[in-house]
């Protein structure tokens, strides 16, 4: 068996939830078995990224084994002599990769995890972002779009709508913009903003559900570190990524200054880097499949962690492929903490076989490979404008200690 052809889709979730687009791949082998993958944040417009996945596919992997995944990842990971971290082509593997094994699963007839070690959990327990019910019209005055990231009220109540779903962990991030500056200082009306809103969130859920704190690198060291002691009384499983990802130093003296579990990877790739992390004594691991470097890459994040007895919290903010990815490669793992997860009728719609939960939990595909099919009809009738957003953006103007306004108005 020989990997044979590629096809690539770029698509756009209506929402904007899981990204402003997606792209999807499917790798086909000679002897007609199909697979499927998605590569997470190529930091380019999407018709880019599908060319670049088209063109690694055809000098590294077309007409090699499906099974030679150590001989390709290293194959990719020295492209054009670099032979280090890169998100860029990571991020383009780790699609190829994640439709790699799905092809392996369908040949053996096996779920993916049964090949990385077998089931060590029977379900997984899973978390949520607290999206707005509306979030294409957050400016609206109806109660459905009330403003959950800054409004520590409308938070508190969109949190118990997802208690009764089932969740038992829910995810915000109240700070405010990121920019491309880096870290910043908090202003005392920001601070007094996002510990107003972890409040209202405890008092409403009580112990019934954890809250993660999921910042994404705006602030300073000790910004960081005031804001943590402020959030200590409420205790969140995790404060995640408080300073840049570049700031590795920083994170490491956040962790050390606070009781909150520091969480960090969304922007990390291969286990290089997730093992710097657990040397500078990060607790949770958060890789993002379409980025860490595939399947086997993020089972072997997952192994190192247990050497530090620290966990992993895969990230998901993507399509429904990745997610089944991440979570075959959790479902074999003991290290493995909680997942991520998104569901929405897009997501749901660009597969005809879906993910299943039940009460909170993700429940283990029994079908061979990721366990999952695409529905190409759904990609197609949202396509992508070239040149358009890129998967996520930042704020590209300097914000000062002082700012106050929502994202929305920058």
């Amino acid at each position: 068996m020989k990997l044979k052809d590629i096809e690539t889709w770029v698509t756009v979730p209506p929402t904007g939830i899981g990204g402003n687009f997606w792209v999807i791949v499917r790798v086909t082998a000679d002897n007609g078995i199909e697979g499927i993958g998605e590569c997470y944040g190529i930091p380019v417009s999407g018709n880019i990224a599908c060319n670049m996945v088209e063109d690694t596919f055809e000098r590294y992997v077309q007409g090699e084994s499906p099974f030679n995944i150590e001989t390709l990842f290293r194959r990719v990971y020295s492209a054009g002599f670099t032979q280090r971290p890169d998100i860029s082509m990571m991020g383009v593997f780790s699609g190829i990769e994640i439709a790699i094994w799905d092809i392996l699963g369908k040949a053996l007839n096996q779920p993916i995890y049964n090949l990385l070690g077998g089931l060590f959990h029977n379900r997984l327990r899973t978390y949520t972002y607290l999206y707005p019910k509306n979030p294409l019209d957050l400016t609206s005055s109806s109660d459905d779009s009330k403003d959950v990231y800054h409004d520590g009220e409308a938070a508190a109540e969109r949190a118990l709508e997802y208690i009764a779903m089932g969740f038992t962990a829910i995810k915000q991030d109240p700070v405010g913009p990121y920019s491309f500056q880096g870290g910043r200082e908090l202003s005392l009306h920001e601070l007094n903003r996002s510990e107003h809103s972890i409040k209202c969130i405890r008092e409403a859920v009580g112990d019934k559900a954890d809250i993660l704190v999921g910042t994404h690198g705006q602030m300073t060291t000790s910004s960081a570190i005031r804001l943590a002691k402020r959030l200590e009384p409420y205790d969140p499983l995790w404060f995640e990524e408080p300073c840049p990802p570049d700031q590795l130093d920083a994170i490491a003296k956040v962790a050390r200054s606070t009781s909150i579990p520091v969480a960090t990877g969304e922007r990390l790739t291969t286990k290089k880097e997730f093992y710097d992390c657990l040397r500078a004594g990060v607790p949770i691991l958060q890789p993002d499949i379409g980025r860490s470097g595939g399947i086997w890459e993020t089972k072997k994040i997952f192994s190192i962690s247990e050497l530090f007895n620290a966990q992993v919290a895969p990230h998901i903010y993507c399509g429904p492929i990745a997610h089944a990815a991440s979570a075959h490669v959790a479902f074999s793992s003991p290290s493995f903490l909680i997942l991520e997860t998104i569901q929405s009728k897009f997501h749901e719609s660009v597969l005809s076989d879906t993910l299943q939960w039940e009460d909170g939990y993700m429940l283990a595909p029994t079908k061979p490979g990721l366990g999952i099919e695409l529905n190409v009809d759904a990609l197609i009738q949202n396509p992508y404008t070239p040149g358009g957003a890129l998967h996520l953006e930042m704020c590209n103007i300097p914000l000062s200690s002082n700012n106050q306004k929502k994202i929305s108005e920058l």
